[in-house]
């Protein structure tokens, strides 16, 4: 059986940036961020994007994605460990991401840290919340940010910069939009409470512009910019 036709990869970014767009004119705000999510993609593939203008990419697998990260080298790309993170790949982790979306646990505060290499920009960091309490997701209750904020911020190769999650994923979009809404409300008292917090990301292909309008700063895009995905690649960051 023939593979599929990888979509073209300037027209597939131009149709997921214009609604991206127009929901920030629709809105009067600033527009979300587009993070593409590269995991299982090939680095032809991840190369295709970034001379289509995308800069930023997320991987769920730390060791999937440093070959990519070796050799898309000086070409200015902004990487993002997006899955779920083992301790024991936290230095890994710290050397070769410039953000880490998934910190969900105290213990990687300390290893994040600990493995940054001197001399590198601090590594941006978002608490990823189990916003529908899912026994199959990772992340933290909403009740364990503030603690987890205060262990960021008080390591200086960390960057707080927000938070993260993975809403359920509901036919009922009013559902999922009260997901986005208690993120957002955990967000504004993230802000209330620290400087730098800039960024929610939440939404994907099928419902980042619900999550914008329910204030997403930064949405994680895969199959509408890269086609269907491959087969499933299986194992923890």
């Amino acid at each position: 059986m023939p593979e599929p036709s990888l979509p073209d990869p300037s027209s597939a970014l131009g149709a997921v940036l214009l609604p991206i767009e127009n929901v920030a004119t629709r809105m009067n705000r600033p527009a979300a961020r587009l993070l593409a999510v590269s995991k299982t993609r090939s680095t032809g593939e991840v190369a295709a994007l970034a001379d289509a203008g995308q800069q930023a990419f997320g991987e769920n697998y730390v060791q999937e994605a440093l070959p990519k990260i070796e050799a898309l080298r000086g070409r200015g790309l902004e990487w993002h460990l997006i899955g779920h993170l083992q301790s024991n790949k936290a230095d890994l982790a710290a050397r070769h991401f410039d953000w880490v979306q998934s910190l969900d646990r105290a213990k990687l505060v300390t290893a994040l840290a600990r493995h940054r290499p001197a001399g590198a920009p601090p590594l941006n960091v978002l608490v990823q919340v189990n916003i529908d309490d899912e026994t199959s997701k990772h992340g933290c209750l909403p009740g364990d940010v503030p603690a987890l904020a205060k262990a960021i911020e008080a390591e200086p190769s960390l960057r707080l910069r927000g938070l993260m999650a993975i809403p359920a994923p509901h036919a009922d979009m009013t559902r999922r939009r009260d997901a986005f809404r208690a993120m957002h409300a955990l967000f504004e008292a993230l802000q209330a409470g620290h400087a730098g917090i800039d960024t929610l990301s939440m939404g994907m292909s099928e419902d980042f512009v619900p999550a914008i309008e329910e204030g997403a700063t930064m949405v994680r895009i895969g199959s509408a910019l890269f086609g269907a995905r491959p087969a499933k690649t299986e194992g923890p960051a």
